[in-house]
């Protein structure tokens, strides 16, 4: 969507950027609680609502991206020469978005990480045969006292992840 806003403009991105703004009007958190709460905790439910929630970050640095790629002189020839869009959006265009979208992915996956641990403390996310940290945290707490590490190594995991996706 990003990519279609910033090449082409005009609606695309209008529209684009509307659908941008509703979702950062969700709060997260709350809308993520709400869903798996109604739905139900399993690993498929976390990573439809992350996935659905956590989209638009992509979006407005494709889209930025786009818009300055668009305006490059090599767009321009392939344009010139009749070059059709899809092969414009596919040789030169997708190629040099590329690294934008594996630093916001990197980015993203320790928000998703996060947000999942989150959910899996309060009993909404993973259920117990999966692996997680806030499930981790969870189970130990009744034994903080008498082996502080079931809580303490997953905590500063969680802890350590949380400082370096700010």
């Amino acid at each position: 969507m990003g990519v279609m806003a910033g090449y082409f403009g005009g609606r695309v991105d209008m529209v684009v950027t509307f659908l941008i703004t509703v979702r950062l009007s969700m709060p997260v958190v709350l809308v993520a609680l709400a869903v798996v709460a109604i739905v139900g905790g399993s690993l498929q439910v976390v990573i439809s609502v992350l996935g659905l929630l956590l989209w638009d970050r992509f979006a407005v640095v494709m889209r930025s991206s786009t818009l300055q790629i668009r305006s490059m002189d090599y767009v321009a020839a392939a344009q010139a020469v009749g070059c059709s869009t899809k092969r414009i959006l596919m040789t030169e265009i997708m190629p040099n978005v590329v690294n934008n979208l594996i630093v916001i992915a990197t980015l993203e996956m320790a928000h998703a990480i996060i947000l999942e641990a989150a959910l899996s403390f309060l009993g909404l996310g993973v259920q117990p045969p999966l692996p997680s940290w806030g499930l981790m945290v969870s189970e130990g707490k009744d034994m903080m006292l008498f082996e502080p590490w079931l809580i303490t190594i997953p905590g500063v995991a969680y802890y350590w992840l949380y400082w370096q996706s700010i």
